[in-house]
């Protein structure tokens, strides 16, 4: 059995360097962002007015946040925007400056980080293999302890990939406000589920003024560098603090300008969707078939598999996939997941069989 190394699965150099890979070469299936990369309209556009970052943004972002009520049918004055949804958690989770925090897990690491800064205490509801990592949405509910002020929430989840529909988050988010329990989801990857209205809890933030839902473009979009980032709440008064405390102008003028074209580009969005339903489809059809894992239901862009074939570990799957300059995510780093979990993004076809050709020999 190969010694485990001890680098972080998505870092793209340091594995490149290790396994004597040009980083070029190597496909990653663990970055979870779109394979058809920036929309070529969205590029064209950016190249014929880079002259924009001569100029400062509009200070209240007026225009981009017209665009985003449209696309996510709330209104303007209930959006934030931010340098990427990272610095809209972390300011999130600095003013409310929670005493106790409940965080349905396993789930992304930066909600931990951003928490222990805040010096409160942290506790964990993680979801059950035993139930397929779905949420007993009463269980939940039961088990959020006495004095929590801060629930978080990832909606689909990373790295289960499972998700709550909005009438099981409504549930939860009107037991939260009775207990005046502020609530944050994070809908990174709320676009690549099958039906985002059955998913997304945004309509939720025009009854509950106790939370805020959280996006941004890295991963649907392919824009991870761009760094932009919004959020939706009706609490005007928090989003006053949330402001307050923001600095100006934090979303550069490219990425405001960039952000509107995004959400626009129709067929862009139709072929990302249509590209991730139909492969995330075919994929777990053929999984299913395979004795040596254990498929769940994905609604984001990428699939959580348990390996069942005994003595075969996460990382050994994942180098036997990093050999053939695939890069997965061994999911041993996630809290409460042990060394039988690995996590797949949807690529394009025909990585995607290189990468079944992988699992098929396991």
């Amino acid at each position: 059995m190969s010694k485990k190394v001890e680098f972080h699965g998505s870092d793209l150099e340091k594995i490149g360097e290790y396994y004597q890979i040009p980083k070029e070469d190597i496909v990653q299936f663990g970055a979870n962002v779109n394979p058809l990369g920036l929309s070529a309209a969205v590029k064209q556009a950016l190249a014929d007015h880079l002259d924009i970052i001569s100029s400062y943004p509009d200070r209240n972002y007026t225009s981009l946040k017209q665009v985003i009520s449209r696309y996510c049918g709330c209104i303007p004055e209930n959006v934030v925007v931010g340098n990427g949804s990272t610095e809209l958690i972390s300011l999130l989770i600095s003013q409310r400056s929670a005493k106790r925090a409940l965080v349905l897990g396993p789930t992304y690491s930066e909600y931990e980080r951003e928490l222990n800064l805040t010096g409160g205490l942290l506790s964990y509801y993680n979801l059950k293999e035993t139930d397929d990592f779905i949420l007993d949405t009463e269980d939940f509910i039961n088990s959020i302890p006495s004095g929590t002020d801060l629930v978080i929430i990832c909606n689909p989840n990373n790295p289960t990939s499972s998700a709550l529909t909005q009438s099981d988050m409504k549930k939860i988010v009107g037991f939260c406000r009775a207990q005046d329990i502020f609530v944050m989801i994070d809908e990174t990857y709320v676009e690549f589920a099958p039906d985002i209205a059955q998913i997304t809890s945004i309509p939720l933030t025009k009854h509950y003024d106790n939370l805020m839902v959280i996006r941004g473009v890295s991963k649907f979009f392919a824009a991870p560098g761009l760094r932009f980032g919004y959020g939706i709440t009706s609490n005007h008064e928090f989003l006053s603090m949330l402001l307050t405390h923001q600095n100006p102008w934090s979303l550069n003028s490219i990425g405001a300008f960039a952000g509107e074209l995004l959400l626009q580009d129709r067929e862009y969005i139709d072929k990302t969707r249509r590209l991730i339903l139909s492969e995330r489809s075919r994929l777990c059809r053929q999984l299913e078939t395979l004795d040596t894992f254990k498929v769940y239901m994905p609604y984001a862009n990428f699939i959580l598999l348990r390996i069942l074939k005994e003595s075969v570990t996460s990382f050994q799957v994942f180098e036997a996939a990093i050999h053939e300059k695939l890069m997965i995510r061994d999911c041993s780093s996630f809290q409460s997941l042990n060394g039988d979990f690995v996590r797949f993004c949807i690529m394009k076809p025909e990585d995607n069989e290189r990468l079944m050709k992988v699992f098929k020999n396991i």
